[in-house]
Order: C-alpha cells, then sequence, then structure tokens
C-alpha cells in the first residue's frame, strides 16, 4: 500500500556564490521555487518549503497555495542539515516520510519524484536516493523512522552523516535526470544548463 510522504524544500542558503536568491532564478519562465513547487505537489500532496536568507523575497515567490506550508530556519547559516531539521518538524504526524529535495536543483524531472516514490513503496528501505551516472543526488526519502536521527546528526557533517551510517537501510534509484545533481552556483553554472544569468548581471553594449 503506498504510503503518505510529504515533501521538504530546502530553500534557506545565503546564495553568496550566486549574486543573487538561487530560489529567485528563473526556468521555463518560472523561478526555481515554483517550479520546484509545482513538481513535487504533482507526486506529494503537501510540501513544506524551509527559507532563511533573503526570506521576504523568497516568500514572496512561493505560490499561494493551501498544500505548501513555509516555514523559517533562522539558523540557515548553519547549513542545509539545520534546514532540513526545521522542516522535519513541520511534517504531519500522519505522513509515514519525507521526499527532500534543494531549492536550487529546479531541473529535476517528475518520472525521478515518481521513481524514487514508487522505489519506497516497493523497497521497504528507509533510505531511498535518486543516481545519475553512478553519482548520489536529490531528492531523497527519509522515512519518519529516520527522523530522530538525523535531528541528532551533527550539522557541520549534514544528513550523509545519516546516510553514510549503515549502507543496508539505503536504496539508489538509477535515473537518467542529470538535474539530479547538477549544481547551479554560479552565472557560470546557469550559462552551462542552458539557463538565463541573474537579474541585474547581462552584459551591455
Amino acid at each position: 500500500m503506498p504510503q503518505h510522504l510529504e515533501g521538504i524544500v530546502l530553500a534557506a542558503g545565503e546564495s553568496r556564490r550566486m549574486g543573487y536568491p538561487k530560489p529567485l532564478l528563473e526556468i521555463g519562465g518560472r523561478t526555481f521555487i515554483e517550479q520546484i513547487a509545482v513538481t513535487m505537489l504533482v507526486v506529494v500532496p503537501r510540501v513544506v518549503i524551509v527559507i532563511g536568507a533573503h526570506r521576504e523575497r523568497v516568500r514572496a515567490a512561493i505560490p499561494r497555495d493551501a498544500r505548501i506550508a513555509i516555514v523559517e530556519n533562522p539558523n540557515y547559516s548553519r547549513g542545509q542539515l539545520s534546514s532540513l531539521k526545521v522542516g522535519l518538524s513541520a511534517i504531519q504526524p500522519d505522513a509515514a516520510g519525507a521526499l527532500v529535495h534543494l531549492g536550487d536543483h529546479p531541473m529535476v524531472r517528475v518520472e525521478t519524484f515518481r521513481a524514487i516514490v514508487d522505489c519506497y513503496n516497493r523497497k521497504g528501505k528507509p533510505i531511498v536516493i535518486a543516481r545519475y551516472d553512478g553519482h548520489r543526488g536529490h531528492p531523497v526519502i527519509f522515512d519518519r523512522a529516520m527522523f530522530t536521527e538525523l535531528r541528532s546528526a551533527p550539522e557541520e557533517e549534514g544528513a550523509r552523516h545519516v546516510v553514510d551510517a549503515d549502507a543496508a537501510r539505503v536504496a539508489y534509484v538509477e535515473v537518467n535526470d542529470p538535474g539530479i545533481n547538477l549544481d547551479l552556483d554560479t552565472p557560470s553554472d546557469l550559462a552551462r544548463a542552458g539557463l538565463p544569468p541573474p537579474p541585474g548581471s547581462e552584459c551591455s553594449s
């Protein structure tokens, strides 16, 4: 029987290398954060978006949808795991686990989200990770059984501290989707991915 999962999007980072809030960058006429939320809501009934740096601007770009909850991480400078901990606290009690994604990975296909949810339901492993060309990326599913361990993990090590603790509890889903580990950290990364530059950075003659 399919389990009820909820989504978490980590969108609290400072985007220092980009020089512009990454959730507000655009892909196909949508902001990254809108694109990710819309895609995830195809496969889960509710998405929690964690904001921090640039919180008011990012909040304004999030679609107004009763299925989206917004929570703030005041300690966003501590890294992604600090945001994940905040997101886990906003997952509803009846959810079996969390489908976790990053606010700067907008090119992941809906089929990829479906594939890892399907694997979670079939294999029963408490951690399910998408993998492309031998490299693991996002999205990742954490069963509720992992929540306490994630909350107590050292923030400087990140969620990998939990993932790497026991290989037997991790299932990998091989996907034909380079978007799962496409890091978009700088304007040059955007250019290589064929995406528009940050607003205000275009060259003029």
